[in-house]
């Protein structure tokens, strides 16, 4: 048989891969330079106006810290007021600072007091015309040896009597209700309610209840000891004060 005769070419072999495992992407151009970790630097922003990546999260998964404090340590301060005029008071202790003219003044306050009397004034009224309709007269008759003479004695009758005690106590009833209850829980009497006025704490801006009603009118004892004078102070004082008023430290404001 007849012998090849030897060929000058080396045999072909396979190029290596590259290191790292990446192919050359398809498109004729080369991949960018590898960082030294061994992996690519994240591609471009899309082209045509695309987003950006979101941000990456806190360190060690947490939230964000909260903003920092106002300077100085305190808190925001208030609006300012507005311009036409005194601002709306807050409730509290601003009451302290209302000018004259937002108290009820004195005359109003004598009215509501007048009102708060009258149905005690008519029970008492019904229970005199009782008494006085209803009288019991005594005759004594003294005969002397020159002189025969009689004395007579007019006085009230059980009826009478009766209707004066069921009078008083009612009206007790009605004063503590009046002016110690509904005054205490709602601001107003009904002297007061009629003519739109209450009496409110001047620390709070609110009722001062039940008790304290109640021993703001005891009080009163206090304005008519040194010839009612109390009672007038509303004339003069910058907040519209009687002198319990000031001792139970209350204002009487409009509704």
């Amino acid at each position: 048989m007849t012998d090849q005769p030897p060929t000058d070419q080396p045999p072909l072999s396979t190029p290596p891969e590259p290191s790292g495992g990446h192919q050359p992407p398809a498109g004729g151009y080369e991949p960018s330079a590898a960082t030294p970790g061994g992996s690519y630097p994240p591609p471009p922003p899309p082209p045509g106006g695309g987003s950006y990546p979101p941000p990456p999260p806190p360190p060690g998964g947490g939230s964000y810290p909260p903003p920092p404090p106002p300077p100085g340590g305190g808190s925001y301060p208030p609006p300012p007021p507005s311009s036409g005029g005194y601002a709306p008071p807050p409730p509290g202790p601003a009451i302290r600072t209302l000018p004259t003219q937002s108290y009820t003044p004195w005359a109003t306050r004598v009215l509501a007091l007048l009102i708060d009397y009258l149905p005690y004034l008519v029970l008492q009224g019904i229970a005199g015309g009782i008494m006085y309709l209803t009288p019991e007269s005594t005759c004594v008759t003294n005969i002397s040896q020159y002189d025969v003479s009689q004395f007579c004695d007019t006085q009230p009758s059980l009826i009478g009597q009766l209707a004066q005690w069921l009078a008083t106590l009612v009206g007790l009833a009605y004063w503590v209700w009046n002016r110690g209850y509904r005054q205490g829980t709602t601001g107003s009497s009904l002297g007061k309610t009629v003519m739109k006025i209450k009496v409110v704490s001047e620390t709070t801006g609110q009722p001062i209840g039940f008790g304290l009603s109640v021993v703001r009118d005891l009080a009163h004892f206090v304005d008519a000891i040194i010839c009612f004078v109390g009672f007038l102070f509303p004339l003069w004082d910058a907040k519209r004060q009687t002198l319990a008023d000031k001792i139970l430290t209350t204002v009487v404001l409009p509704i």
